[in-house]
C-alpha cells in the first residue's frame, strides 16, 4: 500500500517546454518544482509530472488507451477545477458528463488536452468506494 507521503511519478512526451509550462502551471495552477533545457518537473495535484521535450508526442488523439489525472474525494474540489478550465479557456477534449448513470460506478468526468495532445481526466464518483 501507498504510504501517504510517498509521491507517484508520471512522465510524459511534450513537444514544446514553454507550451506545457504555459498550459500546466499558469493555466491549470500546477507548481513548477524544476526546470532543465530538456524537462519540467511539475507538483500535479501532490503527485510528480514530468514533461521530456520530445519529437515523439502524439500526434493523433484517442482516450483510450492512454490518458492520465486526478480522481477527486471531494466534489468541491473537482467542480472548483472544472470552473477554473473553462474560465481560462484550458481545451477540453470532451466537456463534462455522467457516467455509468444509476450504477454504483456513476461518476462525472471531463478530459483536457496539452499542447501535446497527452489527454487529462478528471473524475468524482459519488460512491467514494469506486475511487479504485
Amino acid at each position: 500500500m501507498r504510504n501517504p507521503n510517498d509521491v507517484f511519478h508520471l512522465a510524459i512526451p511534450a513537444r514544446d517546454l514553454d507550451e506545457a509550462y504555459d498550459f500546466y502551471v499558469t493555466k491549470l495552477g500546477c507548481k513548477l518544482a524544476r526546470r532543465y533545457p530538456d524537462r519540467i518537473t511539475l507538483d500535479f495535484f501532490g503527485d510528480q509530472l514530468v514533461c521530456h521535450l520530445s519529437d515523439r508526442w502524439d500526434r493523433e488523439v484517442s482516450m483510450y488507451p492512454r490518458h492520465f489525472g486526478i480522481t477527486f474525494r471531494d466534489k468541491k474540489h473537482f467542480d472548483n477545477l472544472y470552473k477554473l478550465a473553462k474560465q481560462r479557456g484550458i481545451p477540453f477534449y470532451h466537456d463534462l458528463s455522467r457516467r455509468f448513470e444509476g450504477l454504483i460506478e456513476e461518476h462525472e468526468t471531463f478530459f483536457l488536452i496539452d499542447p501535446s495532445n497527452n489527454l487529462l481526466e478528471f473524475k468524482y464518483y459519488f460512491d467514494d468506494r469506486m475511487m479504485y
